[in-house]
């Protein structure tokens, strides 16, 4: 894949207005990339792709939102936020595809009108996703860092080594998109490619933080690129001498049959699922099965699980945001929750399980707001039962 840099080409028009936030202060060769010296040339007053990727990384946003007749966004900490960019024309927009996609990716996207990708600058790697609208074709990027954040960085639990540390098993990171799973499962990765000598592969798709082998040997192949697909990669995986498998997303019940019999054999097999919290991870997965196999699923997720991390982001009384967790550890008692579907008993046993690293949303949530990093009105509104958090802010509970 190609970001379309360095080509002897003519001068670029003048540079765009600013981003509306604070302004980053932007070296001379980013206001004076030249024009794509193939496809379309964008029209006269708009910037580069790589202008607009570059000023949004440096501002601090997550994501861009560009789209043909429509003014470029961005997603500050969680929210839009509309900037100074003029409306993005059709012309301008097919030139910024070439400018970070080749010609036959190009032609992928205009056959099928949707596009899942990834590019890489020297400051960020870029997620991508192309797709066609009413109003004409639209792209989303999301700004990956190159330097991946540590646990201590992350503030994540300490409950996180110890779940990183076990040799088989499954671990699931789950929340909404948007919510940090791919920042956390990094975080996790590279403890692991630091602390321990193994071989970790990773099947995703695309690829977002890219690791670089330490004591652990790190092979990472995106779908599309280093597989054709994913289903045969995870296959492969298991005669590929691994310990550690990451799954980009257990996307279907032949992902998760595949990720438990891996995690039965002896391997540590880490995915993600979008769900909203542990519990209901494990009701996720058991509902891709008929009501005959969902025995012998509780059975097999009971005896396989590590732990099921659900996460969430808010945002901070400092205008940053900060993750809480819905951590499910599978001690033994939680096994015979598990295989009698007993999920009440497993949300108390998830309340009163500190000695084993276990929290829920509400009381990640009301940690957050005693340390007085969130407002009570942040956590009312991300709790998944705000009555119980009233009464926690209140003394009662």
């Amino acid at each position: 894949m190609t970001n379309g840099l360095g080509n002897p080409l003519p001068p670029p028009p003048p540079p765009p207005p600013s981003l509306t936030k604070n302004e980053p202060k932007n070296s001379p060769e980013n206001q004076n990339t030249p024009q794509n010296s193939r496809g379309p040339k964008r029209s006269a007053g708009q910037p580069t792709l790589e202008y607009i990727i570059r000023n949004a990384y440096e501002s601090g946003f997550s994501d861009i939102h560009v789209g043909v007749g429509e003014v470029p966004r961005m997603r500050d900490r969680g929210e839009m936020a509309l900037t100074d960019y003029p409306k993005t024309d059709r012309k301008t927009f097919m030139s910024w595809l070439h400018e970070i996609l080749s010609e036959e990716e190009v032609h992928t996207f205009e056959t099928k009108l949707e596009f899942d990708g990834a590019t890489q600058y020297e400051f960020a790697r870029v997620r991508i996703n192309i797709f066609d609208t009413l109003n004409g074709p639209a792209l989303v990027m999301r700004l990956i860092p190159l330097k991946i954040l540590t646990m201590e960085q992350l503030n994540l639990p300490p409950v996180f080594r110890d779940i990183s540390d076990h040799h088989k098993g499954l671990i699931l990171v789950t929340g909404p998109t948007g919510s940090g799973k791919s920042t956390t499962m990094a975080a996790m990765v590279d403890y692991i490619n630091k602390e321990h000598a193994k071989h970790i592969i990773t099947i995703e798709d695309p690829i977002e933080f890219v690791h670089q082998s330490h004591r652990s040997l790190v092979k990472q192949r995106e779908v599309g690129i280093n597989t054709l697909k994913f289903d045969n990669a995870l296959k492969a995986a298991l005669r590929e001498d691994p310990d550690i498998i990451l799954i980009g997303e257990m996307r279907d019940r032949e992902t998760v049959n595949t990720a438990l019999k891996a995690a039965q054999t002896g391997h540590l097999v880490m995915g993600t699922l979008h769900t909203n919290s542990a519990i209901k991870t494990i009701e996720r997965i058991l509902t891709l099965y008929s009501a005959e196999e969902q025995d012998a699923m509780r059975v097999a997720i009971a005896e396989s699980l590590v732990s099921v991390i659900s996460q969430g982001l808010c945002r901070t009384t400092d205008g940053k945001r900060a993750a809480y967790h819905d951590i499910l550890v599978n001690t033994e008692t939680m096994k015979d929750y598990i295989k009698g579907s007993k999920y009440e008993e497993m949300h108390q046993l998830m309340e009163q399980g500190e000695y084993d690293g276990m929290i829920t949303t509400n009381q990640s949530l009301f940690d957050l707001y005693e340390e007085g990093r969130i407002s009570e009105e942040t956590a009312l509104e991300c709790a998944p039962t705000p009555n119980e958090m009233a009464m926690m802010l209140r003394g009662r509970v």
